[in-house]
Formats: structure tokens, C-alpha cells, sequence
């Protein structure tokens, strides 16, 4: 039987995929929602650890925006409020790999200053708002996604979905595949933010200047 996996670029992406976090039927996709901020039909945005997508050029949000996540990257400078969160080195979690294969990890610190675990941000969100999650603890958080996405249980494991029928026909564009990654050394927040990365990469990129330059 012949399978396809498509690479995703942004991390989570597989995991989101596996647990159904894509827009609604009638609801707005990455497109609509940014054009919904500008036109004031969205009134409120709310960005969980969105760092990947240029920020900055959006010009002219209307909407209130709240931003929660790490290392302050490009959600965060158009945010009104910034929730801290903790970075994947600071919490346990659960991950999907590009295979889709689970896997899990455990913190080697604990967040600094006030920042806190994103499900306990959302927990406590949720009491404020009225809409109280069932859940109070880590272990309670587990067996809640265990229940409801049994494959998350198989550590190293690899759970083929289901075949069924994606996207629209469209044309074959013409021209010659491009790299869409610009700089691979600098694709997360957590590199943005290092110095050391930066400096890394100002010296490959000097290295190809100079070798296209022979």
C-alpha cells in the first residue's frame, strides 16, 4: 500500500494535525483571520506560541491581541498582553515527529520568574472565563488526551491515518522548486534569541559570500 507524509515546516504541526486542531467548517483559515484583525471583524486574537509568520508587516491590526508563549519573538511585539509561557525545555509534553511518532519529553528546569506551563495559562484562563477545564493537574491533563487520542499512549509508535479526501485541484506552477526555509540555523524562537546562533550564522553567510564571490 503506498503512503504519503507530507514535511511540515512549523514544529507541532503533526501533533496539532493528529488532534484535529484545524480550522472549522465555516470558520477562517491563517488567511482570513489576519485579514479578519485588519478589518475589524475579529476582535480579539489570540496567538498560543504563534512566532512563525511575519508579525511585524501585518500593519493596521485592529483587534486586541493576546500573546502566549517564550523568548518574546514576533507574536509577542504585536501583542497588547503577553502571557509568559515556558519553553519546551522547561515542561513535560508530549510530541509528534515528522514521521508521527510519538514521543515524550521531560523538563531539564523549570520556567523562570513568573512564566508558568501553557495547559496551567489555559486552566486558569478557563476558571476566569466561566468555561472551568476538568482537569487540575499534569496526570489528570494526561489521561483526559489519552482518553480522547489513544495513539498518544504508543511511545514510539507510528498510527497511519485514515486515507480520505484533501484539497482543492489547482494548477502545476512551472517553475523550479525553491528552498522556502531562508536561514535553517534561525527557524524557532529560541535560536532568534541566541547570540551565539546569530553569530553562527553571520559566519556561514559570510563563508557564501565569499565563495560566490570566487
Amino acid at each position: 500500500m503506498e503512503r504519503v507524509n507530507v514535511l511540515h515546516r512549523a514544529a507541532s504541526r503533526v501533533g496539532a494535525l493528529d488532534v484535529g486542531f484545524v480550522p472549522q467548517a465555516g470558520g477562517k483559515d491563517f488567511t482570513g483571520i489576519i485579514e479578519g484583525s485588519k478589518n475589524g471583524s475579529i476582535k480579539a486574537l489570540y496567538l498560543l506560541g504563534a512566532d512563525e509568520f511575519e508579525a511585524k508587516a501585518q500593519i493596521g491590526w485592529k483587534c486586541f491581541t493576546i500573546y502566549q508563549g517564550h523568548h518574546g519573538d514576533a507574536g509577542a511585539a504585536r501583542a497588547d498582553v503577553i502571557l509568559p509561557g515556558a519553553a519546551y525545555t522547561e515542561k513535560d509534553g508530549i510530541y509528534v515527529n515528522t514521521e508521527g511518532r510519538v514521543q515524550y519529553a521531560r523538563k531539564a528546569s523549570s520556567p523562570p520568574g513568573g512564566a508558568r506551563e501553557d495547559w496551567t495559562i489555559l486552566r486558569a484562563l478557563s476558571e476566569v472565563i466561566g468555561q472551568t477545564l476538568p482537569y487540575d493537574t499534569s496526570h489528570q491533563l494526561g489521561v483526559r488526551i489519552f482518553e480522547e487520542f489513544p495513539h498518544f499512549a504508543q511511545q514510539g509508535e507510528i498510527a497511519p491515518s485514515a486515507w480520505g479526501a484533501f484539497g482543492t485541484k489547482g494548477k502545476v506552477a512551472a517553475g523550479a522548486f525553491v528552498n522556502p526555509v531562508r536561514n535553517y540555523y534561525l527557524t524557532n524562537a529560541i535560536c532568534r534569541a541566541s547570540d551565539t546562533m546569530r553569530a553562527c550564522t553571520q559566519e556561514f553567510e559570510l563563508a557564501e559570500i565569499l565563495e560566490a564571490a570566487e
